[in-house]
């Protein structure tokens, strides 16, 4: 097995299906990963992600920098930079950057994330 490092300044961002804007740091794509992935995501001032869930994936977000609301199945909570959330598997959820501030977050995802285990309503 090799050693694997990625750094951030290099990652590519994109659109992921609900709406934020990833530049993955580990996953399938870009590793010989197998059973999770590692992103940074990024929601812009004002907006949200679009209210999804994963049926196979458990998700963590850590959050960098910015404050807003997670809601997951119907309960809200103010989220802030050191919050860590376990969004479990086939739980509706959606973040919003509702503070004045983009939110930066880690996004851990096992098994990996793919765009086609995330489901809307």
């Amino acid at each position: 097995m090799t050693m694997e490092i990625h750094s951030l300044g290099t990652a590519e961002p994109f659109r992921t299906a609900d709406g934020s804007t990833i530049r993955s740091l580990l996953d399938r794509s870009n590793a010989p990963v197998a059973n999770q992935s590692l992103a940074e995501a990024t929601i812009a001032v004002g907006t949200a992600t679009q209210r999804h869930y994963h049926r196979e994936s458990e998700e963590f977000y850590f959050l960098l920098e910015g404050e807003g609301h997670i809601e997951i199945d119907g309960v809200s909570r103010t989220v802030s930079p050191g919050d860590a959330i376990l969004i479990p598997p086939g739980s509706w959820h959606q973040i919003t950057a509702d503070s004045g501030l983009e939110i930066r977050m880690l996004v851990c995802c096992a098994p990996p994330y793919r765009n086609e285990d995330t489901f809307f309503g």
